[in-house]
C-alpha cells in the first residue's frame, strides 16, 4: 500500500498492526483514513493475516467520525455508505481481527471496534453511539452489529438512550473479551494475536466463516471440517499432539 498519512501500519508474516494516527482530532475517522483502511483490507484479502487495530497517540481509540466532513455530506454520500463499507469489509476479512481500545470509542470509532472479531479494552475505555444527538443515524454498523454483540436491549440503551458503556460494563455485556490496565490494551492484543497465530491458519479462516454465516449451517460446518480433515496441517498438528502425550 502507499505510505499512509492517517495510519501507522506495521506488518509481519503473521499479523498487521494498524494504529489510527490523527491525534489532534482524537483519531476521528475521515475520508482519507477510510481510503487507507480500504488499502489495508486489500492487502489482507490478498495475503490473509491477523489484524490488530488500535488508536495511536496514547489517548483515544477514535472519538468518532470527522464531524466537519459529516456536516457537508448529503443524501448521495449517505447512500454510498462511506464508513459502513470499510467497516463491513473489515468484518469480512478472512482472518481474525482484534480491536485494542483505550479511551473513547464513539460513533464511527465504536462502529470500527464493533466490526472486529474480538475487542480488548483498557480500564479507561468508553464505548458509545451519540449520533442521534447530532441529528443522524448510527448507520456504519451499530444499528445491526451492536445488537448481535450485546443484545437488543443494551444496544437500544446505547443508541437511543445515549448510554456510554465503560470498560466494566462492556465486559459484563460481552462487548469486550478482556479489560486490562490502562495503556496496555495494545500489548494485550499482541499477546492474544501470538496465541491465535499458533492455531492452524486454515482452521481459523474456516471457523470464522462458519461462525459468521447468516443462517443455520450444519452442512457448511461439515464441508469446512471435510476440507480441514484432508489438510496436511491437521495431520501434522494431531500427530505432534499424540507424540507429546505418549512421550
Amino acid at each position: 500500500m502507499t505510505s499512509p498519512t492517517t495510519l501507522q501500519v506495521a506488518a509481519t508474516d503473521e499479523r498487521v498492526v494498524v494504529e489510527l494516527d490523527r491525534p489532534r482530532a482524537r483519531n476521528a475517522i475521515n475520508a482519507v483514513m477510510v481510503a487507507e483502511l480500504h488499502e489495508v483490507c486489500a492487502a489482507l484479502e490478498d495475503r490473509p493475516r491477523l489484524l490488530i487495530i488500535a488508536g495511536g497517540g496514547g489517548a483515544d481509540f477514535a472519538a468518532g467520525a470527522d464531524i466537519g466532513e459529516l456536516l457537508t455530506r448529503g443524501r448521495d454520500e449517505a447512500l454510498a455508505g462511506i464508513n459502513r463499507t470499510v467497516f463491513d469489509r473489515i468484518a469480512r476479512l478472512p482472518m481474525p481481527t482484534i480491536a485494542a481500545v483505550e479511551g473513547y470509542a464513539l460513533g464511527g470509532g465504536a462502529e470500527l471496534a464493533y466490526a472486529c472479531d474480538i475487542r480488548i479494552a483498557g480500564s479507561g475505555a468508553r464505548f458509545g453511539n451519540p449520533e442521534a444527538g447530532l441529528g443522524i443515524l448510527a448507520a456504519a454498523g451499530a444499528s445491526y452489529r451492536l445488537a448481535d454483540l450485546v443484545g437488543k436491549s443494551v444496544a437500544k440503551q446505547v443508541i437511543l438512550g445515549g448510554r456510554i458503556l465503560d470498560a466494566d460494563a462492556a465486559l459484563r455485556h460481552g462487548l469486550v473479551g478482556e479489560v486490562v490496565d490502562a495503556g496496555t490494551a495494545l500489548p494485550a492484543a499482541r499477546a492474544l494475536a501470538e496465541r491465535i497465530a499458533r492455531s492452524s491458519p486454515l482452521a481459523l479462516r474456516l471457523s470464522k466463516a462458519v461462525i459468521d454465516a447468516a443462517t443455520p449451517h450444519p452442512l457448511l460446518d461439515d464441508l469446512a471440517q471435510a476440507v480441514l480433515f484432508e489438510s496436511t496441517d491437521k495431520h501434522e498438528r494431531m500427530t505432534q499432539f499424540l507424540e507429546k502425550r505418549t512421550s
